[in-house]
Formats: structure tokens, C-alpha cells, sequence
């Protein structure tokens, strides 16, 4: 069980080069304690390469991509980057991908249709290539042909590709094909529920190992809750009028995604991670840790370094 962070693409904005600010990061949190660092996928640049350059400058971190929309890659090239990135980063690195939704698509010109049969298609070229190194795949919504060997050398053990899957249908592609996933704004009942449960039957049925399960919260600790509070309602509204998210919002128990991000004092903090453990997660990744100021930044790593620190410890 082991407790991390992610970076969306806006908080490298701010620094000079964003490449040199998230290794500074990934060095920071490895003296803190932390063991993982995660890179959201926006249009400024490539969460896969950006992953590799920090675990290759960073020995001791996991890093991995949370998660990057198939609809725009070709499960060829996602193959090559991520077999890179595997190699630069010696084994650490883990792949995230994600459905998307409506607006990606079309921000790409691709249709938005059917995406877990998508999904499907997509994992079965991906997966062919990881585990054989190379791919005849001819399907309905896509083709994946190899005409040469497509393995990296290097790039040992095989990686792990992860979904952000929740809904249904996802959940089964997912624990049929895929080695986990790792689900945004599900709460602990939710994920218990309705993420963990299905998604551990499917890959049961498909004769798979136990799936992981990266939780990614949302939180920070602060002593301003207000501030925090408005802070959090504006950065996660967004996702209220997303079909997927509103409808894990709901099965978590609350009516808005504000309200499943995590505020608090350091015991707060902590006995919500302790929730999404006992819920089932085998991973909880903290995001949005930047809502209010440095300080309450700095003193949320600090706790999540203390944290992890003492379940390496315990175990």
C-alpha cells in the first residue's frame, strides 16, 4: 500500500522549464518520504516523456501518467512511449490511461462512440505488444499491425497499465484486459462498491491476478477551511455535468464533486486515507494539493510522506 501525489498539467506552468519542475518535485517528495508522483494529461505537453525524464533523474520513484485519453494515440505509438519510459525509468513506471469524454474527443476531431468498445479494441493491441512484442490486430474501431519486432529493450518488468475506468461496462474491459485502475472523485463507498467489486470479479473470471486500485483524492491540509472550501468548489464543478463523474459522485453519497475533496488538519487527512485503504485501494495518489497556498502544499506532502514512511515501515 503505498501513497503518492499527481500533478495536473497546470502546476508546472509556473515554473521556468516544466521538465526541471517536476524533477524538482520528484526529488522533493522522495526526501519527504513519498513514493510515487503521477502527471495529468493536458495539451502543453506529453505526461508519457515527462514521466520517463523524472523517474530516469529520480532512482527510488514510481512515476506513471493519470491518465492520458486513448482517443487521439494509436495503441502502437502508446506502446513504444510507454516501453521507453519503462526503460528510462528502470522499471518504475506505470501506465494510466483514460476513456476521455465528449469534449476531448472532440477537441481531437475523433467521435466519442461506444468508448468501451473502444477501450477494448485499444487494450487488446496494447497489451499484445507489451506481453509478446508485437501485435496482428485487425478490429472493428482500430488495427494494430507490427511488421517488425516492437519490444524495447530495456524495458523490464513488463509495465502495468491501469484504466480510469468507473463505469460498468469500463470496470469489466478493465479487469479483463488491463492490471488495475485508478478512479478520480469515487469516494470510499463508491469505490468498495462499485469499483472494486466488479472490477475484481472481471478479472477473476478472466483468470487475472488481483487488480490494483489507485485511488486519487483530492485534498489538502489547512487550517482555512472556507478559503479551502471555495477553492475546491471552483477547481472541481467542472466534473458535476460529466455523466461518468456525476454519476460516482452520487454513489459516493454526496451531490457535488466539491464535496468528496478531503480538508482538513493532518488527522483529517489521514483518517480519510485510512477510509479509501479499508475500501479497498492499494494505492492512494493525493491530487489538487495546490488549491489554497505553498505553505498548506508543503505541509500536505510532509503528512503523506510521514504516512507512507509508516506503512513501508509496517510492512
Amino acid at each position: 500500500m503505498s501513497i503518492g501525489i499527481a500533478l495536473s498539467p497546470f502546476a508546472l506552468a509556473p515554473t521556468a522549464n516544466a521538465v526541471d519542475g517536476a524533477v524538482a518535485i520528484g526529488r522533493d517528495i522522495v526526501e519527504l518520504g513519498l513514493s510515487s508522483l503521477w502527471f495529468g494529461q493536458g495539451y502543453s505537453h506529453d505526461t508519457i516523456a515527462l514521466a520517463a525524464v523524472v523517474g530516469r533523474e529520480v532512482p527510488g520513484l514510481e512515476v506513471g501518467t493519470s491518465a492520458v485519453p486513448i482517443q487521439a494515440r494509436h495503441p502502437l505509438l502508446i506502446a513504444s512511449l510507454a516501453q521507453t519510459a519503462q526503460a528510462a525509468a528502470h522499471g518504475r513506471f506505470s501506465l494510466g490511461l483514460g476513456l476521455g469524454s465528449a469534449w476531448i474527443s472532440e477537441s481531437y476531431g475523433a467521435d466519442f462512440v461506444r468508448p468501451a468498445a473502444r477501450l477494448r479494441e485499444f487494450l487488446t493491441a496494447l497489451t499484445s505488444v507489451l506481453d509478446t512484442g508485437s501485435a496482428d490486430f485487425r478490429g472493428e474501431m482500430l488495427t494494430a499491425v507490427t511488421p517488425m519486432s516492437a519490444a524495447v529493450a530495456g524495458a523490464t518488468p513488463r509495465l502495468p497499465v491501469l484504466v480510469a475506468a468507473m463505469g460498468p461496462q469500463a470496470l469489466r474491459v478493465t479487469g479483463e484486459l488491463a492490471d488495475g485502475t485508478l478512479p478520480f472523485l469515487a469516494g470510499p463507498r463508491a469505490l468498495a462498491d462499485h469499483i472494486v467489486t466488479p472490477l475484481t470479479r472481471a478479472a477473476e473470471r478472466a483468470g487475472r491476478p488481483r487488480p490494483r486500485i489507485v485511488a486519487l483524492v483530492p485534498g489538502v491540509v489547512t487550517s482555512d477551511i472556507p478559503a479551502a472550501r471555495r477553492a475546491a468548489e471552483e477547481h472541481t464543478t467542472f466534473y458535476d455535468d460529466i455523466p461518468s463523474y456525476a454519476r460516482i459522485i452520487e454513489l459516493s453519497g454526496v451531490s457535488r464533486a466539491a464535496d468528496l475533496v478531503v480538508l482538513g488538519d493532518e488527522d483529517t487527512i489521514a483518517a480519510r486515507i485510512q477510509e479509501y485503504f479499508d475500501a479497498g485501494a492499494t494505492d492512494v495518489v493525493f491530487t489538487q494539493t495546490d488549491l489554497t497556498t505553498p505553505e498548506d502544499q508543503r505541509r500536505t506532502w510532509k503528512l503523506l510522506g510521514e504516512l507512507s514512511r509508516a506503512r513501508g515501515s509496517a510492512a
